[in-house]
């Protein structure tokens, strides 16, 4: 259903970068959702119900973002034939970018698999509850990407490729500096967290955590790599990676996961994204979209990002682990640290480098002048 039923109007208001219209129709659509199969679970205890609700919730929708696209939007319209040389052309991009999304669900799959296949469920529903918070955070950073892909594939096609580089060098510095406040919070607050949510014994080790942190550090930057790759439409020279990135990471799961357990699963992951799936999605952009001499600058560029925030991960732990308090408070306080600590650092190492000074007037335009305003009043 959410392929069909008047679903390809979300791609208007997507091009106009109107995704918060859609936001607004699901906020409304997902509350009634939800509503709905609470009371059916608590009153009937059916899930068969729940299901219903989920598909009737689906389909409202549809049609709500329909309605709202149209009165936005009239002139588009879906009348007529287009010429057979076009529907070819978009039939291949298609079928280039179904084999990368088969990678991406095998990616995604791959871990749960091999983790209840070999280790059980027991110990994938306690992966699972560190995964899940991940997914949460990884899903509220999304809404940038989808926020900014339309712009970034308008500018891909009027702007030169220097500019749309520069953009991608600020994106870069943008996510590196937000991914690295979430990874030392995720560091410092998993476990804690997870002590009051599931409670002691349903804890993983440390070491856990950290390959955790490592991948949605690595997942952050794949990620925006990505959203340059689908506005850019080169899904017919990337129709290999996904592909190769998902059988590896298979691969590499199946067999180390029976000499080192989840550490395996979750350190074949990524690896398979950092020497496979990263290089070759760098390469594809860099010989595609961009010229090949900025490859090495920003390749030094990332190196750099990951170096402070390694920093700032060792400086902040240490500090947090200071504190003796009962999870609600030592939660508290761990967050104000990880606020306060990886923004100082990153502060004092990129405040003089030119993608920060660009974020900042990014962010002076998106507030509409107020951060001048508060450097002239500090001054």
């Amino acid at each position: 259903m959410s392929y069909w039923l008047f679903a390809y109007k979300n791609s208007i208001l997507q091009a106009h970068q109107r995704t918060d219209m859609i936001s607004k129709v699901m906020l409304v659509t997902e509350t009634v959702k939800y509503i709905l199969q609470f009371v059916i679970l608590a009153i009937f205890h059916n899930y068969y119900l729940f299901v219903i609700v989920l598909l009737l919730s689906q389909v409202l929708t549809n049609i709500f973002t329909a309605f709202v696209a149209n009165r936005m939007y009239p002139q588009y319209q879906a009348k007529g034939k287009l010429p057979r040389e076009e529907i070819q052309q978009i039939n291949r991009r298609i079928r280039d970018l179904f084999t990368s999304k088969i990678g991406a669900v095998i990616v995604n799959s791959a871990d749960t698999i091999v983790i209840s296949a070999f280790l059980g469920l027991n110990v994938l529903a306690v992966y699972q509850n560190y995964f899940y918070v991940i997914t949460a955070v990884i899903g509220m950073i999304t809404i940038i990407f989808a926020s900014v892909t339309a712009g970034i594939g308008n500018s891909i096609v009027v702007e030169t490729k220097e500019k749309n580089f520069n953009d991608l060098r600020k994106f870069t510095f943008i996510i590196a500096w937000i991914a690295g406040i979430c990874t030392s919070c995720f560091l410092c607050l998993f476990q804690p967290f997870m002590r009051l949510w599931v409670g002691k014994d349903l804890l993983l080790d440390y070491s856990i955590v950290i390959c955790l942190g490592i991948y949605f550090f690595i997942y952050e930057l794949n990620q925006l790599l990505n959203t340059y790759k689908d506005a850019a439409g080169i899904w017919h020279e990337d129709r290999f990676r996904p592909l190769v990135t998902a059988l590896t990471n298979l691969t590499l799961n199946l067999i180390s996961v029976q000499f080192i357990g989840l550490y395996g699963v979750v350190l074949s992951t990524v690896l398979s994204m950092l020497f496979v799936g990263m290089p070759w999605l760098l390469h594809n952009l860099f010989t595609t979209l961009f010229d090949k001499k900025y490859l090495v600058p920003y390749l030094k560029k990332l190196v750099r990002y990951v170096i402070v925030v390694f920093i700032s991960c060792v400086i902040t732990f240490p500090v947090c682990s200071l504190f003796h308090l009962p999870d609600i408070l030592l939660i508290v306080v761990r967050l104000a640290c990880c606020c306060i600590i990886p923004n100082i650092i990153f502060f004092l190492a990129y405040r003089n480098m030119e993608e920060f000074k660009l974020s900042v007037q990014l962010a002076d335009k998106m507030t509409k002048g107020k951060i001048r305003l508060l450097k002239k009043i500090g001054a």
